[in-house]
């Protein structure tokens, strides 16, 4: 039987990210949420199953400095550094 992992590093193996039915270009939902909270920048912040998830994009674009992104899938991490770019250290 496959688990849970096995299955999200076989999504993010063989789909791209307009695939799949919950993957948005600009994800407002999140973004107005985050807003919502008049952070200061430096806060911290952590996208949890945040996948091919272009949130992380947007908040580094708007200056916030603290985001990271966390995932079952080392697949779906490894495709958000390389279109990070430098961004994502």
């Amino acid at each position: 039987m496959e688990t849970r992992k096995e299955h999200w590093e076989k999504v993010y193996a063989t789909k791209q990210p307009h695939e799949v039915s919950w993957a948005q270009e600009l994800p407002k939902t999140s973004l107005d949420f985050v807003h919502s909270f008049n952070l200061p920048k430096t806060a911290s912040i952590i996208d949890i199953g945040g996948g091919d998830s272009k949130l992380v994009d947007y908040l580094l674009d708007e200056g916030f400095e603290n985001v990271s992104v966390l995932d079952i899938s080392e697949k779906a991490i490894e495709r958000a550094k390389q279109r990070l770019g430098e961004k994502s250290s």
